[in-house]
């Protein structure tokens, strides 16, 4: 099992910047991809962006060039920097990773709420 562990939400002024971290535990050797999704009130969960085991990385388009995701610490870790926040960029944040001899298991964190006054 691989357990995931948000940090790093909180309030933050339009055109500021925070940085979420996600730690994984458990059955690490086993982690392929992960990435961050969030979802809005009333809205479907969406992605943000996703970083493969060798480094590949895919965004959103409403993230690009203001979000950048990251690996570190044997890849355990996975951050996501985000920067010129806008208020449409208020959501729970939820870390995501597959895992397991396949890759195809998939698991959640818990989420961390971010908010973006105007």
């Amino acid at each position: 099992q691989v357990q995931l562990v948000e940090s790093g939400g909180g309030l933050v002024q339009a055109g500021g910047s925070l940085r979420l971290s996600c730690a994984a535990s458990g059955s690490i050797f086993n982690i392929n991809a992960m990435g961050w999704y969030r979802q809005a009130p009333g809205k479907q969960r969406e992605l943000v962006a996703t970083i493969t085991s060798g480094g590949s990385t895919n965004y959103a388009d409403s993230v690009k060039g203001r979000f950048t995701i990251s690996r570190g610490n044997a890849k355990i870790m996975v951050y996501l920097q985000m920067n010129s926040l806008k208020p449409e960029d208020t959501a729970v944040y939820y870390c995501n990773a597959y895992w397991g001899p396949r890759g195809d298991l998939e698991v959640w964190g818990q989420g961390t709420l971010v908010t973006v006054s105007s």
